[in-house]
C-alpha cells in the first residue's frame, strides 16, 4: 500500500500500483515524502475523490491499536507500544531536586504553596499517555483522509473487579475501612505476626515491606507485608528470599485507564469533526463472531465496525524518550568531579534509535559505544545485532519520537 498525498500535501486515497508510482517518481511527477509507511506526494493537479474512512483506536495502558478502513478494505493498521516509564522518571527526578536543594540551599524555606493548579490540570503519566494516543490518530490522519472516529471507551470499577456483587454503601466500605492508615490495616490483616517466620524469632518489633518498590508497586494493602525486624533486616541483606509470597492483582493500568479515556475523548472530540465512541463488550462480539484473533489491531478493526474488511499491512510503532535531561550521574569521582549522564549527541555519525540497514534486515540503533560497535534491534527490542561495527551500517533514516517498521 502507497499513501498518497496531492500538490498542496492533502491525503488523498491511497494506492496499490506500484508500477504507477514507480513511472510517477522516475518522471519527477512525485517525490517520497516517508519511508515507513511508504507515501509519496504528487507536484501535479489531480481529482481529489475519496471514499468513507473510519479510524478505529483500541486505547490502552502500554498497547494501542489502530485501523482505517473502507467498507470492503483495510487501509491502514498498526500496533502501537506507548511509554509507561514516566513515573519512574518522575520520582528520580524528584528524588534529585530534593537531594541537590538540600546540599546546596538547605536554609532556603520550602515552596510548595505557591503553585497553583489550572483548571483541567493532568498528571504528567496522564498527559503523557492522551498526548500519545492523539499522536497515533494524527499520523493516521497525514497520509489518510479519515472522515470518522471511532474510540472504544471503558469504564473500569475497580471495587466491581474485586468483589462483582458489590453494591449501594458497599461502596464506601473498602478495604481500609475502620484503620487509621495502610500500615495498621497490614498489620492487623496479618494478625500482627511475621509473615516469613511466623513468630518463631520471638522478635517483637514489627516492619511493614513493601513486595514491589513504591514507584512501581504503590502503597496498596496488597503490595505491603509484615515482617519481624529480625526478618526485614535479613531481607535487606539478602540472606532470606520472599518468593513464596505474592502480592495481589495490580490495578494500575485500569486505574490510568480509566483516568485518561474522558480526557482523550473530549479533546479528540474538539479537534475533529465527526468523533463517536463504543464499548469493549461489542468489539468482543464482532471478534468472538467472525472468529478473529484476539490482537490490538484486530480489535481496533472490530472497532471501525467492518472485521470482515480485507486485511492489508500490519505497522510496528514505538514511543521513545526524546531527551535525557539528567546532566550529572547521581555519584561522584574523587575530588567531588561529578560524572556525565549524557552520551555525546552523536558517535561515529549515528544517534541513537537511528534506522540503519544491516546486511538484509532493517533495524534500529539500540546502543552506541565509543569503539564503535553498536547494538542494533528491532522496533520491539529483539536483538539482530548486539556488537557491530557502524561501519558495516547504511544510514536509512534519523531518529524520530516514533519508531515504525513493518511487520
Amino acid at each position: 500500500m502507497v499513501y498518497v498525498l496531492n500538490c498542496k500535501g492533502v491525503p488523498i486515497m491511497p494506492t496499490t500500483r506500484h508500477g504507477m508510482v514507480r513511472r510517477l517518481l522516475k518522471e519527477h511527477k512525485a517525490k517520497v515524502v516517508k519511508r515507513c509507511p511508504f507515501t509519496i506526494q504528487l507536484s501535479y493537479e489531480c481529482a481529489n475523490i475519496t471514499q468513507p474512512i473510519t479510524l478505529g483506536v483500541d486505547t490502552g495502558y502500554e498497547n494501542v491499536g489502530i485501523s482505517a478502513c473502507t467498507e470492503k478494505k483495510v487501509l491502514l493498521e498498526a500496533k502501537a507500544k506507548i511509554r509507561t516509564d514516566i513515573v519512574k522518571l518522575l520520582s528520580a527526578r524528584k528524588e534529585a531536586r530534593r537531594t541537590r536543594r538540600n546540599k546546596k540551599t538547605r536554609y532556603r524555606k520550602a515552596r510548595f504553596l505557591n503553585r497553583g493548579i489550572e483548571k483541567g490540570w493532568l498528571p504528567p503519566s496522564i498527559r503523557a499517555k492522551v498526548e500519545s494516543h492523539l499522536g497515533l490518530v494524527a499520523k493516521a490522519h497525514e497520509i489518510l483522509p479519515i472522515g470518522k472516529i471511532v474510540v472504544e471507551i471503558a469504564s473500569f470499577d475497580i471495587q466491581k473487579i474485586k468483589n462483582p456483587d458489590i453494591k449501594g454503601a458497599e461502596y464506601q466500605q473498602g478495604d481500609q475501612l475502620g484503620f487509621k492508615n495502610v500500615k495498621a490495616y497490614v498489620l492487623a490483616r496479618d494478625g500482627c505476626t511475621c509473615r516469613c517466620c511466623k513468630g518463631r524469632s520471638k522478635d517483637k518489633i514489627l516492619r511493614v515491606l513493601h513486595l514491589e518498590s513504591r514507584i512501581i508497586g504503590g502503597d496498596a494493602p496488597n503490595n505491603l507485608v509484615t515482617l519481624c525486624n529480625s526478618c526485614h533486616t535479613k531481607f535487606h541483606k539478602g540472606l532470606i528470599s520472599l518468593d513464596d509470597i505474592k502480592r495481589g492483582k495490580s490495578f494500575k493500568a485500569e486505574t490510568f485507564m480509566g483516568l485518561m479515556r474522558n480526557f482523550f475523548f473530549k479533546e479528540l472530540f474538539n479537534k475533529y469533526p465527526c468523533v463517536k465512541s463504543t464499548y469493549g463488550y461489542i468489539t468482543k462480539h464482532l471478534r468472538e463472531k467472525y472468529y478473529l484473533k484476539k490482537d490490538h489491531h484486530v480489535d481496533a478493526r472490530c472497532i471501525c465496525g467492518v472485521p470482515q474488511a480485507l486485511p492489508s499491512d500490519v505497522y510496528l510503532i514505538k514511543k521513545v524518550r526524546c531527551h535525557n535531561r539528567q546532566i550529572h550521574k547521581f555519584t561522584t569521582l574523587k575530588g567531588a568531579r561529578r560524572r556525565l549522564n549524557q552520551a555525546p549527541y552523536t558517535v561515529k555519525g549515528f544517534r541513537l534509535f537511528d534506522k540503519v540497514k544491516v546486511g538484509e534486515q532493517v533495524g534500529f540503533i539500540y546502543g552506541r559505544r565509543q569503539s564503535g560497535s553498536f547494538d542494533v534491534r528491532t522496533v520491539y527490542g529483539e536483538r539482530i545485532n548486539g556488537s557491530i561495527s557502524y561501519k558495516k551500517l547504511q544510514l536509512i533514516e534519523t531518529r524520530k519520537s516514533w519508531l515504525i517498521e513493518r511487520c
